[in-house]
């Protein structure tokens, strides 16, 4: 039995009834992982303009199981739970998506340094995470945003203890 502990970084991210999703996103991962930390929850615009609004968190957890092993077994089943459905449309509205941003420190989407709807949660667990060119997170974060509106939405709270 596999009883390494690994850390992972995830990526929780909502546009359906986003304030009672993201809540009850993290309620159900706590009921399957450790949750380390969390970050402030962000609201952004939709990658796609005909969209609504997105709202995105990132979460650091534990768990003995690997990366491939995590989505299989643990976010594919969350996001189907709650009502999940794939299109080929990857920017379409969702009521849940969880996205695997680093494990083990190892950072597993380059898109992060791209987007600020990823970056931004990512950067209040990790600010000081470099890219390959040396810009800490944080710094990416605050460059992105000129061109990207963002915001911390400080009225929507999460049941952790």
């Amino acid at each position: 039995m596999n009883t390494a502990t690994h850390q992972a970084c995830l990526l929780l991210g909502s546009n359906i009834e986003p304030e009672q999703n993201i809540p009850r996103a993290v309620l159900l991962l706590q009921a399957m992982l450790t949750i380390l930390k969390v970050s402030p929850i962000w609201e952004s615009a939709s990658v796609d303009c005909c969209y609504p609004d997105f709202l995105n968190m990132a979460v650091l957890v534990s768990t003995s199981l690997d990366a491939p092993q995590l989505k299989v077994q643990v976010l594919r089943p969350l996001e189907a739970q709650m009502g999940r459905v794939r299109t080929d449309d990857k920017n379409a509205s969702r009521p849940i998506d969880f996205d695997i941003i680093l494990f083990d420190g190892k950072l597993l989407d380059p898109d992060l340094w791209q987007h600020v709807h990823r970056a931004a949660p990512v950067a209040g667990l990790f600010p000081d995470l470099r890219s390959e060119t040396g810009e800490s997170l944080k710094d990416v974060v605050n460059v992105l945003a000129q061109s990207t509106p963002i915001q911390i939405r400080t009225d929507i709270s999460l049941s952790l203890p």
